[in-house]
């Protein structure tokens, strides 16, 4: 006669997925890999764009301003706040394996740093922001002109602003994500289950928003 199988190994029943995978980790992957076809689109479409277009305006002259330095340095202000985000996605591993280890009071303090690392980010986006509108950049308005010295187009601000927006929405939500887990952790909810699989989850989005913006920064400041 057949074993039966307990409940708590069955997929269904919130235990392990048909992969050897805990379920909610799984449904982690499958949205994170529909949110990558989506970036990855977007950023397909501008690659087309750009590289069919003769002239296109130099990132350099672009992005050379940096808050209280005034201008005349090149992507110094990106690279800060690349750096913040990557600085973000340390802490975060911290947090998880904290969780592995359940050390809630290490968990409660990495949380905290990828959660101001998130929002110093966001700050430093909207002044980027700020400082284009300021200077005429908007969608459907692009006061920068192509390397070359010609007129350009809206597309470099329309795909600038587009792209850059959604990864900021993404970075937003994962910021609230983590104040979630971190008011659960305060709250001791991880410790009354017994485990910190939320926090893995939590981390697994970070990570894939940092990830994206290696492509972004990649894209729009480097190219």
């Amino acid at each position: 006669m057949a074993q039966a199988v307990p409940a708590e190994q069955k997929w269904w029943s919130g235990g392990k997925s048909p992969f050897n995978v805990e379920y909610g980790k799984l449904m982690m992957w499958y949205f994170l890999m529909s949110d990558a076809f989506t970036f990855g689109a977007f950023l397909i479409s501008y690659g087309t764009i750009r590289f069919a277009t003769n002239s296109w305006p130099d990132p350099n002259e672009v992005f050379q301003s940096f808050p209280g330095l005034g201008s005349g340095l090149p992507l110094m202000f990106v690279s800060l706040m690349t750096f913040i985000l990557i600085i973000s996605s340390v802490t975060m591993v911290l947090a998880v394996q904290a969780g592995h280890a359940m050390d809630k009071k290490s968990v409660v303090r990495n949380l905290v740093l990828t959660i101001i690392g998130g929002i110093a980010f966001l700050s430093c986006q909207a002044w980027e922001w700020a400082h284009l509108h300021h200077e005429g950049a908007w969608w459907g308005s692009n006061p920068f002109l192509n390397a070359d010295g010609t007129k350009a187009t809206t597309n470099f601000t329309n795909f600038f602003f587009t792209i850059t927006g959604f990864h900021g929405f993404h970075v937003f939500s994962g910021v609230v994500i983590n104040i979630i887990m971190l008011i659960m952790t305060l709250n001791n909810v991880f410790e009354r289950k017994g485990h910190y699989l939320m926090i893995e989850k939590a981390g697994l989005y970070w990570h894939f928003v940092d990830l994206v913006w290696v492509f972004v920064f990649t894209v729009f400041y480097l190219v």
